[in-house]
């Protein structure tokens, strides 16, 4: 029960349903004002939350975190798209409330914003969402800072900053037991899933954030087909899906 208040407060922090701020001004958002529904779908961009995904994806990632600890699944836990940090650190919340002391959740992010779309595949320039840079780019120095103000910033924590293209293949990443994707990109999506699905652990998962955008759908599509991976994927919200890996 401890752990269950417990991380029930870091999602409701982690969201900002509590002070409830209103969305950037940026988002696709009905209005200004704090919405409830919306910000427990994951469909605006807050001002002040630490994340943007939304109390139903919170819930989805404490689900597969849960079962690969009940299950044993060896492997570090990881998100290729972190913007200020929410996900992972609820992610280093899981293994403290869990006891887990041999797992490290790796945050992956240029912290630079979204690359160069106009450099990118063709769905990636078609939707250009480096225009919104003045708000996804966060630096790794406050991404740190809000780990800290968690009481989270330890040595199960570790940092890979840069572009996908050159960190994920050199990360020094043995096993993975859950493999979130939030690289919204179809470039970004398929360098997470290239160069790091090899590493997840048979009855790991595999959780894509931005499946309900076309490049990133596409590339999540190539990829499985071009690999055999045959496991259903499993509608999370209207944005978000997974898998579990079973071979």
């Amino acid at each position: 029960m401890p752990a269950d208040l417990y991380l029930d407060l870091m999602k409701r922090v982690l969201t900002n349903v509590i002070y409830q701020d209103p969305p950037h001004e940026v988002a696709w958002h009905p209005g200004t004002d704090f919405d409830a529904g919306r910000r427990a779908a994951g469909l605006d961009w807050p001002s002040v939350a630490h994340t943007m995904v939304g109390l139903d994806r919170l819930d989805n990632l404490q689900a597969c975190v849960e079962q690969v600890i009940a299950d044993d699944v060896p492997g570090d836990l990881i998100e290729t798209g972190v913007w200020r940090g929410g996900v992972t650190i609820f992610m280093r919340a899981l293994l403290a409330a869990y006891g887990q002391k041999d797992r490290t959740v790796w945050v992956a992010d240029s912290f630079e914003g979204i690359p160069d779309s106009a450099a990118g595949h063709p769905r990636d320039q078609a939707i250009a969402l480096d225009r919104f840079n003045d708000v996804l780019a966060v630096p790794v120095a406050q991404v740190e800072e809000n780990f800290r103000r968690y009481g989270l910033l330890d040595d199960q924590v570790r940092f890979l900053p840069g572009w996908f293209e050159t960190t994920l293949p050199a990360a020094p990443i043995e096993r993975l037991s859950v493999l979130r994707l939030d690289g919204d990109l179809y470039g970004s999506t398929m360098d997470a899933l290239v160069h790091l699905y090899p590493k997840l652990s048979v009855g790991g998962f595999v959780i894509v954030d931005d499946y309900v955008i076309s490049a990133c759908r596409e590339a999540v599509h190539n990829y499985r087909e071009s690999h055999g991976v045959t496991e259903e994927i499993v509608r999370i919200d209207d944005c978000g899906v997974y898998w579990r890996r079973t071979s």
